[in-house]
């Protein structure tokens, strides 16, 4: 990370683009690997390295081939999808370079698709979709593509079109939008329906990824630092989702994890930073600007590649038919692992031994690519920093390695949702993956109330009814729902009611009524309280007006 920092170049006048973050001391400690930053490869050479072409000093010579660009239009934003044709899709706006606003341009861009024979690039532009910034495709369960921009979408039964453009419906269930919906990211599930992230950090949900999103959150699931968040992008791997959001000012982003995409944990280091362009035969581009990280991933939802917006200097610099512009870029990454553990029982901080399947695939042979005495596995937060268990004995099995590892020091306690592999291959690169931890509900079900409807209608006569849907990929228990009625602080009285199961995105009112000296017209505090019979309460507050 030190070498990143220090291949910085500030731009006159970058300063009042960007502010510098003060980290957590704790983050020097991080091993190798414990931050996602460690995740960003060297990049192969594409094409011809030239330095006759637009940029920066800093930006040039440069490997031009890499992702998409040239000296017509300035590109942003955009991710690829893998196609059954063997090629890769990229979805990415532009506008022409010599606009009369420059980078200003950017609210009247056009979605273009362009195709490319591998990851990397060069990807060329072969149709226009439509206007619209900020694209994000992804692929829905029935086999349809939509291309998500800001305010809209396309919809096709190809990658090759042809797109029809539509509105999502959004419905934010009477908590407040964080700021507002754009720079959209989604994610599907298991079952096949959709989770959504907006720009401020609040989690929604659809049942197939075009029917209405609905809000769940009631606050942001970023983490509580300063910062000025956007560009958030949101992907599930197995049995966890992962989350980046950047910090625009401080130029640094931060990685989330969430076994269930409602309860999230941000893990520590830097998730990205400016400086990560760098070549395997040393070349590097210090670009002034990375936003709009998009993944791409391969069958089994891995990142492989990471596709930024690049600028060289400042957005308000880059004027019409200059030497500035934006480019799409690719930087590969380290591919996680599929490692699994073979205890029966649930590990914990007094367990003995741990047994370890590392999975052997494709271009990697765990019998022989692995650095074994460099292996730690437990709890994120102690690996991360190059603490947990260590290796006890391995052997073979078919082209899989097990591992055993001394149970000491693993750290995982009720509240781990995962458990973490780090270290070395053989080679000296990194080397990391997750494991399924023994009971968690890694699917479960997802209860949400809207606010309550409370009626006056007599001397101390009060009805009560709320709307509780099921957010989950399961059938929900059975529950008890209580409406708490507050007025500055102080409990003026309650309501109790029972829910019966809900199947995935069921939904139901329930009612009551009792006495309670409200005010017809009087606003209220309510807290709504669903308590399943097994598992932990959801609540959620709102001002409601006595009707």
């Amino acid at each position: 990370m030190l070498a990143f920092l220090a291949f910085f170049v500030l731009l006159p006048g970058a300063r009042s683009q960007f502010t510098e973050r003060e980290r957590s001391a704790e983050w020097e400690g991080l091993a190798f690997g414990g931050r996602f930053l460690d995740r960003f490869l060297p990049i192969p050479p594409v094409g011809e390295l030239t330095a006759d072409t637009w940029g920066a000093d800093a930006v040039r010579p440069r490997y031009v081939d890499n992702g998409v660009e040239d000296g017509e239009w300035s590109y942003w934003g955009g991710n690829a999808l893998s196609g059954t044709d063997g090629k890769y899709h990229l979805f990415v706006c532009r506008w022409r370079e010599d606009s009369p606003k420059g980078h200003m341009q950017w609210p009247q861009s056009l979605v273009v698709h362009a195709v490319a024979g591998n990851p990397q690039g060069p990807y060329q532009v072969k149709e226009t979709i439509g206007p619209g910034h900020n694209p994000e495709v992804f692929r829905l369960k029935d086999g349809r593509y939509v291309i998500y921009v800001i305010d809209g979408r396309y919809v096709a039964d190809d990658l090759n079109g042809p797109w029809t453009y539509g509105k999502f419906e959004f419905d934010p269930r009477d908590r407040p939008i964080i700021e507002g919906l754009s720079n959209l990211s989604f994610a599907q599930r298991e079952d096949g329906s959709f989770i959504m992230v907006c720009r401020g950090g609040g989690i929604w949900f659809s049942e197939d990824g075009l029917s209405p999103y609905y809000q769940v959150s009631q606050k942001s699931v970023y983490p509580p630092v300063e910062g000025r968040f956007e560009d958030p992008v949101l992907w599930r791997t197995g049995s966890q989702y992962h989350l980046i959001v950047n910090d625009w000012y401080g130029r640094i982003a931060y990685y989330l994890r969430s076994p269930n995409g409602v309860d999230w944990k941000a893990d520590a280091g830097e998730a990205y930073l400016p400086g990560i362009t760098r070549y395997t035969d040393g070349v590097r581009e210090d670009w002034f600007k990375y936003e709009r990280l998009k993944v791409l991933q391969d069958s089994l939802g891995r990142p492989m590649q990471a596709f930024f917006a690049v600028i060289d200097t400042l957005k308000k610099e880059d004027k019409p038919s200059d030497r500035h512009s934006s480019k799409n870029l690719t930087i590969p990454l380290v591919t996680g692992r599929q490692i699994e553990i073979l205890n029966k029982n649930r590990i914990a901080p007094g367990t003995q031994e741990i047994r370890l399947r590392i999975k052997a695939e494709q271009g990697f042979d765990p019998q022989r690519n692995i650095d074994l005495r460099s292996l730690r596995f437990g709890s994120p937060e102690e690996v991360d920093f190059g603490r947990g268990s260590k290796i006890k004995s391995f052997k073979s099995e078919g082209k899989d390695l097990i591992l055993t590892f001394h149970g000491k020091n693993n750290a995982l306690s009720d509240s781990s949702f995962m458990a973490k592999l780090l270290g070395r291959t053989s080679g000296g690169t990194l080397l990391f993956g997750y494991a399924r931890l023994h009971g968690i509900d890694y699917q479960p079900p997802i209860l949400s109330a809207r606010a309550p409807r409370i009626t006056v209608s007599g001397s101390k006569k009060v009805s009560v009814a709320v709307e509780v849907q099921n957010f989950g990929q399961t059938i929900s228990e059975k529950s008890s729902v209580e409406v708490r009625i507050l007025r500055e602080g102080a409990r003026l009285g309650s309501f109790k009611m029972h829910l019966e199961e809900l199947e995935p995105f069921q939904k139901e009112v329930l009612e009551t009524a009792g006495n309670l000296d409200l005010e017809k017209g009087e606003n209220y505090n309510a807290e709504i309280v669903i308590t399943p019979r097994t598992s932990g309460a959801a609540v959620f507050s709102a001002q409601v007006r006595a009707e």
